[in-house]
């Protein structure tokens, strides 16, 4: 572990769970040149301020985080992308919104800035005006006989978010595709400035609404570690019943909808059956379909009402019965194996270069789980076990997801049954400090980073676990049909504004 002990060497700047290290540009560049040979290190998110970029590990020997920061000097700091290639869409989201441009980078080009913004840079210090006309999107080319383009979006044929793919194919065959988003930009970071968090956690909430009370709760979790101000043990219960029912209900629409794009429809009509009774349950017990706005810095906004406990468990008893014949159809049903077995097959390597969570990880072997490492409360007195498979195809991410609904429901018996009686909430105080937050999400492990000064927000990230996510698609369907994308597309399920931040 080469590299972390290079980190941890460095300065230490206070923080909470964790401290920062400040490595100067030497030390950053003898860190990433150390990072090829280091395993058990991942790298989680990248981001900047105003004078300095951050990195994000995970270290799993420990198991804990590590912060590493590294100052900009003459508008510029050392790539890691050649080590870590994770860190090329975040290098590039650095160069559009703050302006700092990594040294020898694998790929310069914008990302979320499509030339259309009135500013340029508009984290930095001084963003200016942009006075050049938009500039043709640039991809990247592919060479060979009888290739052939095929553009498709950003504006799809569904109520789907706006992104734009573009395939490189040899008659059906996709031997490239590119993945370019940022339509759904929505300046989440430069909204959430100067604003306490209590205010401010509404954006973390809308960053992708699917997800929105795990974004809620990483986001809680960092203002709460920044104030040393931990949240009551009865709010981190509700919140962990808002957490597994949101999981419940997106797995449920995720397997619905894989058996949808393979013309199973009756398979999909019971799954997004169950998934109402779900969101419906979550409106009776919280007062919100998805519990938007429900988990707050300091807490819950309130407790779960008046027979919500009871609800909640009749929604989930009737999905468990069910379970068992959905997977004997995933075992038996012919035009289902035929279609998911061996579709979109991504492998542990690659999976593991990129530190995928959730069941994009799980279904090639990776059994990261943010509930287990680092972990986080109430999952240390519930444990979460470890579910994998090795295929890494379209059927394994189906059923790691039933694995999990499984899970889930016994998780959320047992979590409803020890509920402790007590407050709901308690008041932050304007402290001044950084915090660093996380929480499992359907997808996978969702981060939150704040530093507050006198109890204002002077600079944050959010990190979606599709930013680790996105570029596997671009992998997956290398070999296979276009037909096949749309499945292979929603058996990841990336979050399309969960990246464009």
């Amino acid at each position: 572990m080469i590299a972390a002990s290079l980190i941890r060497s460095a300065p230490a700047i206070p923080a909470h769970p964790w401290p920062r290290h400040l490595l100067s540009q030497e030390q950053w560049r003898t860190m990433a040149a150390a990072l090829p040979a280091t395993a058990g290190l991942d790298l989680i998110a990248m981001w900047a301020d105003a004078h300095e970029v951050h990195a994000l590990f995970l270290e799993h020997a420990v198991p804990a985080g590590l912060i590493a920061s590294v100052p900009v000097q003459s508008g510029c700091y050392p790539s890691l992308s050649h080590a870590r290639p994770v860190a090329c869409w975040f290098e590039r989201a650095i160069r559009d919104l703050w302006g700092h441009g990594a040294e020898d980078a694998i790929d310069q080009r914008p990302w979320l800035d499509h030339g259309v913004w009135e500013i340029s840079r508009p984290l930095s210090a001084r963003p200016p005006a942009v006075s050049i006309p938009p500039q043709p999107l640039e991809f990247l080319p592919v060479e060979g006989d009888d290739l052939h383009q095929l553009a498709v979006g950003p504006i799809h044929a569904g109520i789907i978010e706006a992104g734009h793919f573009r395939f490189h194919c040899a008659g059906e065959t996709v031997v490239r595709l590119e993945t370019l988003l940022g339509y759904t930009h929505k300046g989440i970071l430069s909204l959430l400035r100067g604003k306490s968090p209590r205010t401010a956690a509404r954006f973390p909430a809308r960053l992708s609404g699917d997800a929105t009370v795990a974004h809620s709760i990483a986001f809680a979790r960092a203002a709460e570690a920044a104030c040393a101000t931990p949240a009551p043990a009865r709010a981190v219960m509700l919140r962990a019943v808002m957490g597994e029912l949101e999981r419940i209900a997106n797995h449920c629409n995720d397997v619905g909808a894989i058996c949808n794009d393979v013309a199973f429809a009756a398979l999909a009509a019971r799954l997004h059956f169950h998934r109402e009774q779900i969101m419906r349950a979550a409106h009776n017990a919280f007062g919100h379909r998805l519990m938007m706005d429900c988990v707050i810095p300091g807490g819950v906004a309130a407790d779960i009402a008046p027979g919500g406990a009871t609800t909640i468990l009749a929604a989930v008893r009737a999905l468990e019965a069910e379970l068992p014949e959905i997977t004997r159809i995933f075992d038996d049903a012919s035009s289902l194996v035929d279609r998911l077995c061996g579709t979109g097959k991504i492998t542990a390597a690659i999976v593991n270069s990129y530190a995928a969570g959730g069941p994009v990880g799980k279904a090639s072997g990776r059994g990261g789980d943010s509930r287990r490492v680092p972990g986080y409360p109430p999952y240390d007195a519930y444990p979460v076990a470890a579910t994998t498979r090795e295929a890494g195809d379209v059927d394994a991410r189906a059923r790691i997801r039933l694995a999990e609904i499984s899970q889930s429901i016994q998780l959320l018996r047992s979590i409803v049954s020890g509920m402790p009686e007590g407050p709901t909430s308690v008041p932050l105080p304007p402290a001044s400090g950084e915090g660093l937050g996380w929480a499992e999400s359907f997808r996978g492990d969702c981060w939150a980073w704040l530093r507050l000064e006198s109890g204002l927000i002077s600079a944050s990230f959010l990190a979606d676990p599709s930013w680790r996510h996105w570029p596997l698609l671009e992998s997956a369907v290398i070999g296979n049909i276009v037909a096949d994308f749309p499945l292979i597309n929603k058996s990841l399920n990336g979050s399309y504004s969960g990246v464009d931040l």
